[in-house]
């Protein structure tokens, strides 16, 4: 008789690989603070008042900084013991955080005017990364931006997985626009220091 194959609890895709990190306290993508590249982002934008997304927020400290900076925001994250962490950091503000699948849980009719990338897409293994482009296409209002830090190179032991500049092209140049890429500043985590940078992604079509 076959045996069924169990989940691959190693599959960074899967609820339990980052269920099992916040239960060990093991968050080397936890900066314990808004990365100085939003703040400055949130301080100059003149997006704001407009709906904002966070998916795979964490600890949700950014929560704060997009309602702050005016922004009618919503977060979401697929582990337990993160939302969990984030509403209790966040207190009032934890309302706006949702225990959700990103690519499945129903936003209804809800689209944004930007959603806000840290740490998600490079979570991913890359066979998941249309699914991510695709939804981000779907929830992002025509001329919104997807905006954030991205992470380009080379990890010999994944995740995380970095883009490339090849690899992005051909992975957003359908529905998006890059329209500013900076230096990311150097306050980051040690697992992403000099791989990231700042980029916004306009969506096109």
């Amino acid at each position: 008789m076959n045996e069924i194959p169990l989940p691959n609890s190693d599959d960074s895709s899967r609820t339990q690989f980052w269920v099992k990190r916040w239960e060990a306290g093991k968050l080397p993508w936890d900066l314990g603070h808004v990365p100085p590249n939003l703040s400055s982002f949130l301080e100059h934008t003149s997006l704001a008042p407009a709906r904002a997304l966070i998916p795979g927020c964490g600890t949700g400290y950014e929560v704060r900084a997009f309602h702050q900076a005016g922004f009618d925001v919503q977060a979401i994250d697929f582990s337990g013991p993160a939302v969990a962490h984030a509403r209790e950091i966040l207190g009032p503000l934890g309302e706006c955080v949702i225990q959700g699948n990103f690519f499945k849980h129903d936003f209804g009719e809800r689209r944004y005017s930007l959603i806000y990338e840290r740490g998600f897409l490079c979570s991913l293994p890359t066979e998941r990364w249309p699914d991510y482009v695709a939804r981000m296409h779907e929830l992002l209002l025509p001329g919104g931006r997807l905006v954030g830090l991205f992470l380009y190179g080379v990890e010999p032991e994944p995740p995380p997985f970095p883009l490339t500049d090849e690899t992005a092209a051909k992975l957003f140049g359908s529905h998006f626009h890059l329209v500013k890429t900076d230096a990311a500043a150097d306050d980051t985590v040690s697992v992403y220091r000099g791989m990231e940078r700042w980029q916004e992604w306009e969506r096109i079509s």
